[in-house]
């Protein structure tokens, strides 16, 4: 969703449910930016050992690749509560009202569907590198140092099944939006005007002054 946006919250199931997943989603982007920051540690530890001992980190390379799960999907459900991926509001943007909340609820369902199609596939995928009776239980392993490959393939899964919670209980929030008429339901993301953005970040640097 183009724009910041803020999501709801109240007393209902759909609202505590909405928070009770946040948190796991907390944690996942979390773990997601501490690999990267250990990429960065290793980086500089590869620098260092060419320049200094002329000798590098011995698979970067395949650290870099088993960790790139991690960090670029691990953290997408927290993107999406958050309303923070990249989205076309040319005509979504000029809706209100159930209109809006049905169009949501559309592109929000195609999504859904696609995102189980892949939690299927990635599993599929995890599953053929997985084996309980191979060498660290994994089929096929990188090239140079032999890390496992299986870990960096079950990320994908998992954060896709997490997605595909966040999207129903999104679908749930803009369902009860067309249903109610509401103009502002709970649990969905819900783009700010540049006067809401502004207040917001006026009350954000006014709370850490204080």
């Amino acid at each position: 969703m183009a724009g910041s946006a803020t999501v709801l919250s109240d007393d209902t199931l759909l609202s505590r449910l909405d928070r009770r997943l946040l948190r796991v989603e907390h944690t996942m982007a979390f773990v997601s930016g501490i690999g990267a920051f250990a990429l960065m540690v290793l980086a500089v530890v590869s620098v260092t050992g060419r320049n200094f001992f002329n000798e590098p980190l011995r698979g970067y390379v395949d650290w870099i690749e088993t960790a790139m799960p991690l960090i670029a999907i691990f953290g997408i459900s927290y993107v999406q509560r958050q309303g923070g991926h990249i989205r076309m509001d040319i005509l979504v943007g000029r809706l209100k009202g159930r209109p809006l909340w049905l169009a949501e609820f559309l592109t929000t369902l195609a999504v859904l569907i696609l995102m189980l199609l892949l939690v299927w596939g990635t599993w599929a995928h995890f599953d053929r590198s997985f084996d309980f009776s191979k060498p660290n239980w994994s089929r096929d392993s990188s090239i140079d140092i032999g890390l496992p490959i299986w870990p960096a393939k079950l990320v994908v899964p998992v954060a896709f099944s997490v997605i595909s919670l966040r999207l129903m209980l999104q679908l749930w929030g803009y369902a009860r939006g067309f249903l109610s008429g509401a103009e502002r339901p709970v649990a969905v993301p819900l783009v700010q005007t540049v006067a809401e953005q502004a207040a917001a970040e006026a009350e954000h640097i006014q709370g850490h002054d204080d």
